[in-house]
């Protein structure tokens, strides 16, 4: 024993040399959690007593520099370690001698910079000591030795850290794994999970699920919370209130992060949110999640938690979720549009998107998928309006037969949300008064002469019973505004409303929301086909229960010519002529037989008609008769005439017309609108010339400036 210790300090003498003397010697210490630094104290105490190592070994105790700002730091990585960043620095500046840990796994748990740290050590002739000797990492043993034991301490951690994710996830795969339970829940002493036990937060959460059950879109459950001045409860995590009960307003992410956890299913999960390597920030590791798909959950045990609602419930709310974020289907929207996401091109199959013109005034339905990808011409469009009200027609008398259950319906639906809303300011005022007994139990348990307390008990006491007051005095004005039960006049109307159903779709009070939601709840999907391009429309509805209905209808189009019956109506007008009528008799023998123009509603004119005649060659419309009417006075001209004639844009006349730079008038004997003609004699012409040769000033002139 003594021979191998005199060998080993025979070989360090070796490798220490004056030059590491003339360095500093540096102690690294470090442990991998708080936790540790506080528990394995003997550990902490061993590292700091190699400064009296390095004195031994010939270094002066005030060149020792000690490094412990990594305490509570893991090794797996440098980021994050300042006191490892420091020490190669230090390395890389030829100060250091030699470096001191009580093993390679305080220095580094990771191969890279492990070989980082050696690769500086060997360029500036700096020796690594541990407990089992010095190494001089120029040395190709040494260095080898290094690395094996660098890797060892890298597979040590990964070991470490594969045991414990093992454990973790048999537990887990048992259901008995703790988790952070969201609101409506609790985490028993013994650690089962339960529901809230405060009734008011179950029938809260419960509200949640039956609003968006009926409004389908998180921000309109959102909306009718703030409007009825519903919170949300919350269990106070940490501090020294941790487990009270607080009432938060709601807000998007709350409601959305409560409609995606399966807990509320009664579904035990694990691995919903798993770590991205790539995304996750050094130092940092809650963060780098991401959201995987139920297929990706690692455990899924159904039925193992208490559950508000079913989950075959739960999975029709995901795919709802699914369908709003889509352009697909989604919620109803707040535009004109009946049918949009319903919509099928019955030429190609694909979705028909909705585009609004006109300040989403007019609405047209577009098949423009093969355009935008494949740039194709666009496969059909038509008007939206009158497929709208073709699909409101055939809804209305579907669900004529059904109009006493739904007004029956209609009056449950209204009764049961008041009743819900009621029960709401029920419990907040039974929570009131709670807290008044509770504040006024605290107010006598207090001793008279402790002033200070008593004088804060009272202002609570206080505060707590005008709070009363200001919440019975809102649950009054609720109830003067909605009572609790439907009046004999409120459910009249609903009968007579619901008894004519059609007046009902057009009421004021009937949203576009509204209207698009009873569509979707009858109607799967609508497929049109549009017979070339003229005004036939083939419609087939497939109603939900795969029922179809076969219809047509007339849209509008843009040109008479596109007319499934403009030949025969060319042979029409031909021999009517022929027979000696006029463009305008014509007209008006084509309106009494009730031929449509393209407008479909429009009536035929002496204009159209002549157009047609025209393009039959039976009469000759001369392209100058309007101008060889136009009765002109001296000089005067047209605006494109005097354009020409002076070379300055018809814009730039126009604003010197509506100045009075230019004389004009209209000549109404040809049209109504009549033609515009402007004073152009040598004078007038001349004016213009100046006033285009006139230098442009940008600044004020001598007169207007302000000295």
């Amino acid at each position: 024993m003594e021979e191998q210790s005199l060998r080993q300090n025979r070989m360090t003498s070796n490798k220490i040399h004056t030059q590491h003397l003339d360095r500093v010697a540096i102690v690294y210490i470090r442990q991998s959690t708080l936790q540790q630094v506080e528990r394995n104290s003997e550990s902490t105490k061993l590292q700091y007593a190699l400064h009296e190592k390095a004195v031994a070994m010939g270094w002066h105790k005030e060149r020792v520099l000690i490094i412990d700002d990594d305490l509570g730091c893991s090794g797996s990585s440098a980021e994050g370690r300042l006191g490892f960043q420091r020490l190669v620095a230090e390395v890389s500046m030829d100060r250091v001698g030699i470096i001191f840990g009580i093993e390679i796994s305080r220095l580094a748990r990771s191969c890279r910079d492990w070989h980082q740290l050696l690769e500086v050590c060997s360029l500036f002739n700096t020796l690594i000591a541990d407990s089992d000797g010095v190494y001089d990492p120029g040395n190709y043993n040494d260095r080898l030795l290094l690395g094996l034991k660098g890797t060892m301490s890298e597979a040590e951690l990964h070991i470490i850290k594969q045991r414990m994710l093992s454990g973790k996830k048999a537990k887990a795969k048992r259901g008995e794994l703790g988790m952070q339970v969201p609101m409506g829940y609790i985490t028993h002493l013994s650690g089962e999970i339960i529901k809230d036990p405060d009734e008011q937060a179950q029938s809260t959460i419960q509200l949640v699920f039956e609003l968006f059950e009926r409004y389908r879109t998180i921000h309109s459950v959102l909306r009718h919370l703030v409007k009825n001045e519903i919170f949300m409860p919350c269990r106070v995590r940490s501090g020294h209130k941790k487990g009270d009960l607080e009432w938060h307003r709601p807000n998007r992410p709350s409601l959305s992060n409560l409609l995606h956890n399966p807990m509320y299913a009664g579904a035990y999960v694990y691995g919903r949110r798993p770590v991205d390597p790539k995304k996750q920030k050094p130092g940092r590791p809650s963060t780098g999640k991401k959201t995987a798909t139920p297929d990706e959950w690692e455990v899924l045990i159904k039925d193992k938690l208490p559950s508000y609602i079913s989950w075959e419930k739960y999975e029709h709310n995901q795919r709802q979720l699914q369908m709003n974020t889509n352009i697909a289907l989604g919620a109803p929207r707040k535009g004109i549009s009946l049918l949009s996401g319903l919509l099928v091109c019955g030429r190609c199959g694909l979705k028909m998107v909705t585009r609004y013109t006109d300040k989403k005034a007019k609405l047209r339905y577009i098949c423009c998928r093969m355009a935008s990808d494949y740039a194709e011409e666009i496969c059909q469009s038509l008007v939206g309006e009158a497929l709208d009200k073709l699909i409101t027609l055939q809804v209305l008398q579907a669900v004529q037969p059904s109009a006493l259950e739904v007004s029956l319906k209609v009056a449950e639906d209204v009764e049961k949300e008041r009743e819900l809303i009621l029960s709401h300011w029920k419990q907040k005022i039974e929570r009131a008064n709670y807290e008044i007994e509770r504040a006024y139990r605290q107010y006598n348990a207090v001793e008279p002469e402790n002033r200070l307390v008593v004088r804060t008990l009272e202002q609570k006491w206080e505060d707590t019973l005008l709070n009363k007051d200001k919440l019975e005095q809102d649950y009054q004005n609720f109830l003067s505004e909605r009572p609790s039960h439907l009046t004999e006049k409120e459910r009249e109307q609903i009968r007579t409303l619901a008894s004519d159903i059609p007046m009902l779709w057009e009421a004021s009070t009937t949203t576009q929301e509204q209207r698009q939601n009873i569509i979707r709840l009858l109607i799967k999907r609508v497929i049109v086909l549009v017979e070339g391009h003229t005004e036939n429309v083939h419609v087939e509805i497939q109603w939900v229960g795969n029922h179809k209905t076969q219809t047509t209808f007339i849209r509008p189009v843009a040109k008479v010519e596109q007319l499934s019956y403009y030949k025969e109506l060319l042979e029409r007008v031909a021999s009517l002529h022929k027979d000696g009528n006029n463009a305008s008799t014509i007209a008006d023998i084509l309106n009494q037989e009730n031929w449509k123009t393209a407008k479909q509603r429009g009536l035929f004119n002496t204009g159209l008609v002549s157009k047609m005649l025209s393009r039959q060659g039976l009469v000759e419309v001369s392209k100058n008769m309007a101008s060889k009417k136009v009765v002109r006075e001296k000089d005067e001209l047209t605006i494109r005439e005097l354009s020409e004639k002076v070379s300055i844009p018809e814009p730039t006349l126009y604003q010197w017309m509506r100045s009075g730079k230019i004389e004009a008038r209209y000549d109404k004997s040809v049209s109504k609108k009549g033609v515009l003609l402007l004073k152009a004699g040598e004078k007038e012409i001349k004016q213009l010339i100046d006033l285009k040769n006139r230098p442009r000033r940008w600044w004020a002139s001598e007169e207007s400036r302000i000295d």
